[in-house]
């Protein structure tokens, strides 16, 4: 067999023994890092790196952790230099000053989080528990709550509570004891419940109850009916946008911004209903200049049975398409 052969034959056996974990690394990643643009990254280099060390890895630990090894490490190594990605609501209490359109932060200032696209995540495992905590792991809030986690306890977190890796698996993983993971567990769940907004049941994308929700929400933006958020939005909603400084708290005061400040005129907006981080959303297209309908960005809602608690945009058109939705619509 030619050296040619045996390589091509070994790339053939890499990815049929790793592609299989491709998703799954990528939604690890995510929690990781907040970013999706970032985690695609990531995944791509755990990939070169694990195939530059295949040949040495003979089966000394199931394929599954080793990979977990080596993109848990690209993520530390990452996240060493950069700033923490933010909402927000990550940045200071809800906005109550004078009447006035939000403020923009300076470009750059902030790295914001970016939401997830469902068909991006993970396909469900096996066991129903698993896939529950697995799902659960990736709503808004928990991401938003885990980058303010120092990154090796942000990695211990996910490992044990998400991922289910015991924690002597975890100390491999990191290269470290199995004493330091639990007394970094215990330190990551106790900061954790600082950070994380009080639990909600929330309502299942697939919930119809979710669906007419979001329905109500793209009705009010498509005709510039603010009296259809009333209808939506519950009486403590929360509403953020990122590249504002300022949010908003209240449905009162939500609703004020929204149809004093965006709403607009009937037609100026258009939304594609999807969803991200295991939540209802959609792409959303505003009207230009030039009359032409233009990505603008992506909107998440928080659905319960009440109504909706918290109304997440993320004013960047590149998302758009990264949802899988056109630049432009055609009226």
């Amino acid at each position: 067999m030619t050296a040619h052969v045996r390589e091509a034959a070994n790339q053939d056996r890499f990815a049929a023994e790793t592609e299989r974990f491709r998703r799954e690394l990528f939604a690890h990643c995510y929690r990781m890092v907040g970013s999706v643009h970032d985690a695609e990254d990531l995944v791509q280099e755990t990939y070169l790196r694990a195939w530059r060390s295949y040949a040495g890895f003979e089966g000394r630990a199931s394929i599954r952790s080793w990979l977990y090894t080596i993109a848990t490490n690209v993520c530390l190594t990452a996240l060493e230099p950069r700033r923490v990605r933010l909402l927000p609501s990550g940045l200071t209490g809800p906005y109550d000053g004078p009447d006035r359109p939000p403020s923009h932060i300076t470009p750059g200032e902030v790295s914001w989080l970016e939401p997830l696209p469902d068909r991006w995540n993970a396909p469900p495992a096996d066991d129903p528990a698993t896939t529950v905590v697995a799902r659960e792991s990736l709503r808004l809030a928990l991401i938003a709550s885990l980058q303010h986690l120092p990154a090796r306890q942000r990695a211990i977190l996910i490992l044990r509570d998400v991922l289910a890796f015991t924690a002597a698996e975890t100390a491999k993983i990191l290269g470290t004891t199995t004493a330091a993971v639990k007394s970094g567990l215990q330190r990551a769940r106790a900061r954790l419940d600082e950070l994380a907004p009080a639990p909600e049941e929330l309502l299942e994308p697939t919930d119809q109850r979710a669906r007419a929700l979001l329905d109500g929400y793209i009705a009010a933006f498509e005709r510039s009916d603010a009296g259809l958020l009333e209808q939506v939005l519950r009486t403590d909603a929360t509403l953020e946008a990122t590249p504002f400084r300022d949010w908003y708290a209240g449905r009162v005061t939500c609703i004020h911004l929204l149809d004093t400040y965006v709403l607009g005129s009937p037609g100026d907006w258009q939304m594609i209903p999807t969803t991200a981080n295991d939540q209802p959303a959609a792409a959303v297209y505003t009207r230009n200049t030039d009359g032409a309908l233009r990505a603008h960005g992506i909107v998440v809602l928080t659905p319960t049975a009440t109504g909706i608690s918290r109304v997440t945009e993320f004013h960047e058109p590149a998302l758009v398409g990264m949802f899988g939705f056109p630049d432009t619509l055609a009226d």
